[in-house]
């Protein structure tokens, strides 16, 4: 249970809801416990959870294709700058979100979120760079606002 915090965090993101998050990582540790003996000694547990994580997810984004997006501002009315960060973060195509997520925010190599995404390690660089650049496009200030401050 030592990775269920990373596990959710990335959970989180790709599900866009708290609870569905949750309820992905029981699944994601469900799906562990029942195929235990395909685990291989030796490899990297977190990256074999994950992918259990990614291959959840996906199974449940092809039974629920779209999911309704929660206005965080009428939550969270202090936290402008976060919001606004995680709007852009879920506003990237999920592709994106799947390696910034494992790459930046959990840390694994480009080579270890390749095996997890199993996509070869060339379309992960690929991802980073442009997931990267989709975020600060998104984060930059419109051409609108910037000259209308005085």
């Amino acid at each position: 249970m030592p990775h269920t915090a990373s596990l959710l965090r990335v959970a989180r993101r790709l599900t866009l809801e708290f609870s569905a998050a949750e309820d992905l990582v029981q699944e994601t540790m469900l799906s562990a416990w029942r195929s235990f003996h395909q685990f291989q000694p030796g490899t990297n547990e977190r990256a074999w959870l994950f992918r259990i994580l990614i291959n959840a997810a996906h199974a449940r984004g092809r039974k629920l294709r779209a999911e309704p997006v929660v206005d965080r501002s009428a939550h969270q009315p202090g936290f402008v700058i976060g919001v606004e960060i995680a709007e852009a973060f879920d506003a990237i195509s999920v592709e994106h979100r799947e390696v910034l997520m494992l790459a930046v925010v959990e840390g694994f190599t480009c080579e270890e979120t390749a095996g997890i995404l199993e996509v070869p390690i060339g379309t992960v660089m690929s991802r980073l760079s442009r997931g990267r650049l989709a975020l600060r496009e998104r984060l930059a200030p419109s051409s609108k606002t910037v000259g209308k401050e005085a």
